[in-house]
């Protein structure tokens, strides 16, 4: 069993900044990559980016690569998404996760545990 809390959602106007955090607690010893997704009213989940456990390679959708940043420590069981250059289609429910594998991390249903997300809303 694992454990997460998402952290770090709030209200920010376009072109601002803002960083999520996920503290990971329980069995966190199965963990081999942790993800983010996002939600929009009325649609499936989505692929924000990953970054695998043990060396930390990183993956970004196209939508937010070049603007967001994931990173973890990984003795704090902590990831975070580190989000630049904000725009008002970034408002979502973000959600992160956790993955027993290491492949495809793209997939919602590689993960095995999920937070109950951190709503983040851009203004314009």
């Amino acid at each position: 069993q694992v454990q997460l809390v998402e952290s770090g959602g709030g209200l920010v106007q376009a072109g601002g900044s803002l960083r999520l955090s996920c503290a990971a607690s329980g069995r966190t010893f199965i963990t081999k990559a942790m993800g983010w997704f996002r939600q929009f009213p009325g649609k499936e989940r989505e692929f924000v980016g990953y970054i695998t456990w043990s060396d930390g390679n990183t993956r970004y959708a196209d939508s937010v690569k070049d603007r967001f940043t994931i990173s973890r420590d990984n003795a704090k069981n902590t990831m975070y998404l580190q989000m630049n250059s904000l725009k008002p289609e970034d408002t979502a429910l973000y959600y992160c996760a956790v993955s027993q594998l290491n492949r495809p991390l793209g997939m919602p249903g590689v993960y095995s545990y999920w937070g109950q997300g951190t709503q983040v809303t851009v203004s314009s």
